[in-house]
């Protein structure tokens, strides 16, 4: 084995945050070595071109070389009970990412955003807001630009979208404002359990100076609760607190007893939608922003492609895309905020790679708001035999099946939703290619 040096450090992995990471250490003037356990990574060549000189390790990870090392830089990509990786840490050596590079010299305010979904449309709204206050926003992290190319001193503040898997590697993130937005079942395929999942999403609270809060997710909430708090929710909101209330027979978001807009006013549709745009007044509202940019910039956004995002209507029938929905609680949240803002029944389109998730907290919904479900890909079936007693199942191999199946389906004022409780790679290259598919196939209907 290696005699461990206190300068030698391995980037391991490199896919787009491994690159950034290698930029950024070489820019410090600091050694380090690169490993990644395919044998050819999607960054080798550009590596290579601009940084010939830096020693790569292509191939199964070695545990000698990792326990070697003083630091691992893990990518998100990799989880930490990977063999070589987990005996380099039992082994004393110390493991870190991106992130908590990115906090150590970041010079500016920090919003941390996670949760299991709706994490990229609340850092995208709250970074919206930020600039309609006439501030320099930086955006990025798990969405966008990775955190490490985003720093510069003209930042006036940061907006970072964080997964949980980047959160495995970060200690010392310290956040002006930290939330995590919801918790449902995801990445099981990683984690042991939820408990898990639920433990690395915690580690976005550590150091925070407040936080925010989801009043109808206790599991999302901070173990360790810090006096400085702002809760939403889609109750009626005490003081100091977002929700929404009832005025004159119409839903306003509100802050304790003072109504801010009405939700016929966003361009965003869906009880999900109202507790994002309130999940972002909080975030704003700790960050001291003028009420008056955060509406704004409320009125203004428009969702983000592939996010229960309004494809069109043809005879009478509304389709919305949210093929980013590749969990049971994004499809969850889609289904009972369409389902309560429309007259209408719904036609689902669901299926793909679960993840190993369960599929029976989709029971209640479906009854309640859904005419029929259309399955495919390779949990597709699993999704059938949890929904068949409560509603008509049709089975279909292509996206482009299942849209004429839901055009043939659908009524009058029905809408059909694509969200597929599933991840994408069964069947496409990403959710962003599925929800391509989806939104050309609804394009062709006559």
């Amino acid at each position: 084995m290696q005699k461990k040096s206190q300068q030698q450090q391995v980037v391991v992995g490199l896919g787009k945050s491994g690159l950034s990471l290698v930029r950024f250490l070489a820019q410090q003037g600091q050694s380090f070595t690169v490993a990644d356990s395919r044998v050819a990574p999607p960054g080798l060549s550009t590596l290579q071109q601009e940084f010939p000189e830096v020693e790569v390790h292509c191939g199964p990870l070695s545990a000698d070389l990792l326990s070697a090392a003083q630091t691992l830089y893990v990518s998100p990509g990799l989880a930490l009970s990977t063999p070589a990786i987990a005996t380099a840490m039992r082994q004393g050596v110390a493991v870190s990412g991106d992130i908590d590079l990115f906090a150590q010299y970041a010079r500016a305010p920090i919003v941390a955003i996670t949760g299991s979904n709706a994490k990229s449309t609340v850092t995208t709204l709250v970074g919206a807001m930020f600039t309609a206050a006439g501030l320099n926003v930086a955006i990025g992290g798990n969405l966008g630009i990775p955190a490490l190319e985003l720093l510069d001193d003209a930042v006036d503040v940061y907006v970072m979208e964080l997964s949980s898997f980047q959160l495995e590697t970060t200690s010392h993130l310290k956040a002006h404002v930290a939330v995590c937005l919801n918790i449902s079942e995801d990445h099981m395929d990683r984690y042991e359990g939820l408990d898990g999942y639920i433990a690395a999403k915690q580690r976005i609270f550590t150091g925070a100076q407040s936080v925010v809060i989801n009043r109808d997710d206790p599991a999302s909430h901070p173990q360790i609760v810090t006096e400085d708090v702002i809760s939403f929710g889609l109750s009626e909101p005490t003081v100091g607190a977002f929700g929404l209330r009832e005025s004159d027979g119409e839903l306003h978001l509100a802050y304790g007893h003072e109504l801010l807009l009405p939700v016929s006013d966003l361009k965003i549709r869906g009880s999900h939608n109202y507790a994002n745009a309130l999940a972002a007044l909080a975030l704003g509202t700790s960050m001291a922003l003028p009420m008056s940019a955060m509406l704004a910039a409320l009125r203004n956004f428009p969702g983000l492609a592939h996010r229960c995002q309004w494809v069109r209507q043809v005879n009478e029938v509304d389709w919305y895309n949210d093929s980013k929905a590749t969990n049971v609680g994004a499809a969850l949240a889609a289904i009972e905020g369409l389902g309560a803002d429309h007259l209408g029944k719904l036609i689902l389109i669901a299926g793909g790679d679960g993840k190993g998730a369960e599929f029976k907290s989709l029971v209640a919904p479906v009854t309640q708001y859904c005419r029929a479900v259309i399955v495919l890909g390779q949990d597709g079936e699993r999704i059938a035999q949890a929904l068949s007693a409560v509603t008509l199942i049709e089975r279909v191999s292509t996206i482009g099946e299942a849209v004429q199946q839901a055009a043939l389906l659908a009524q009058p004022g029905d809408s059909v939703l694509l969200a597929p409780a599933c991840a994408s790679l069964d069947m496409f290259k990403n959710f962003e290619e599925r929800g391509e598919q989806f939104v050309q196939a609804v394009e062709r209907l006559l």
